[in-house]
């Protein structure tokens, strides 16, 4: 019985000590908010080089992430941006005004993730390419739509009221104009720049390329879903213009990142617009031309409420903004193979989020402010 008990404590003795050494900090991550802002459930890159030099011998398919104070589990993602290579870790942190957070990294199997972001080429649907997280939808139009009399330009917005990821569904039930409790598809875009997309603009005339013809998926989630669209080569005033647009959206957020790179002959800039499709009816705008920042709060549209949609550019040279009869535009001008970064957004009223003019422009203020004070890290 003494050799049994003693065999048994033997195995409690090795379980402990197998469980104290899956959980022995390996890499600590310290993050500060030097803002006067709440940084609420905001996707983060960690430089995977750095971790790596700090934990040389990392598992990547069994680590996980720990808060320092709670021990609980914090959602992350490898991201490759079409690497194979890691490139990032991604986590996704909630942090008080001026305060930090520390999070280990240690051994141990991960809980399996939830996916918050997702997108993916739709050839069932025209050559729609679709994203979403788990606050907004967008999509581009492709190929096929060209030679169709419904064919439209611009950046879509799927206006959503769940933090379900939608897209397939919505595809497979072919009526997502119609809202049955999770959202609708009610933005109009048409032959415009729809949402917040960008086109080289001379002498008073938007030269729109036609619709993507090449797609490419970067990273696709949890946390994080990025993709690049390609654009064949147009004539803009007698120039040939090709442009690149890389496009990523982080869970929890309302706008999307967006990388425009052209490329054309010459040394000379090509002037572009930013635009938002405006509507016959008055809405509210704010044209914020020192902060780069243009916001539309729409008219309402009958009973399927008000959609907010704004644009917020990086400084980049001198930033005009202005109306015509077709949009609210930002103007600035972009070089052969400088992409130019730029942030388009949207909100729903009946998203139980953002439900006024109000609240929509003091998002934008807050999330410009962010851009411009970003979360330090330190890898110890």
């Amino acid at each position: 019985m003494k050799k049994v008990f003693a065999f048994l404590l033997l195995l409690s003795g090795a379980s402990i000590f197998g469980q104290a050494q899956t959980n022995t900090v390996k890499t600590t991550i310290v993050i500060n908010n030097s803002s006067d802002l709440d940084r609420v459930g905001e996707v983060l890159s960690v430089n995977w080089a750095s971790i790596i030099t700090k934990y040389p011998g990392i598992d990547t398919a069994n680590f996980k992430v720990l808060d320092a104070t709670t021990k609980k589990e914090v959602q992350f993602q490898l991201e490759h941006k079409g690497e194979v290579a890691i490139q990032n870790l991604l986590v996704q942190v909630s942090i008080k005004a001026k305060g930090n957070a520390k999070l280990l990294i240690v051994a141990g199997k991960p809980t399996a993730m939830v996916k918050k972001t997702y997108g993916r080429y739709v050839p069932e649907r025209y050559d729609d390419f679709a994203w979403e997280n788990d606050k907004v939808a967008n999509r581009m139009y492709g190929k096929a739509l060209e030679t169709r009399k419904d064919n439209a330009f611009g950046i879509d917005i799927w206006v959503k009221k769940t933090n379900k990821l939608v897209i397939n569904d919505w595809y497979k039930r072919g009526d997502y104009h119609t809202d049955h409790g999770d959202g609708m598809d009610y933005y109009s875009v048409g032959l415009t720049l729809g949402a917040g997309d960008i086109a080289p603009y001379v002498k008073d005339s938007v030269y729109y390329s036609k619709n993507y013809h090449n797609w490419k998926v970067l990273d696709n989630g949890p946390l994080r879903t990025s993709f690049k669209l390609y654009y064949d080569e147009w004539d803009v005033a007698g120039k040939s213009v090709k442009v690149v647009k890389t496009i990523a959206l982080d869970a929890g957020s309302h706008f999307n990142r967006i990388e425009a790179d052209y490329s054309y002959s010459g040394g000379s800039e090509l002037p572009v617009v930013i635009g938002i499709v405006k509507r016959t009816e008055p809405g509210a705008i704010l044209m914020d031309e020192q902060h780069g920042v243009l916001g539309y709060w729409e008219p309402e549209h009958g009973v399927d409420g008000t959609t907010g949609v704004a644009v917020i550019i990086i400084p980049h040279g001198k930033v005009k903004m202005n109306t015509d009869k077709v949009h609210l535009l930002t103007h600035t001008s972009v070089k052969s193979d400088e992409p130019i970064v730029y942030y388009n957004g949207s909100a729903w009223s009946k998203g139980n989020e953002i439900t006024n003019a109000k609240a929509w422009f003091k998002l934008l203020d807050t999330f410009n402010q962010k851009l411009k004070q970003p979360l330090t890290v330190k890898v110890q």
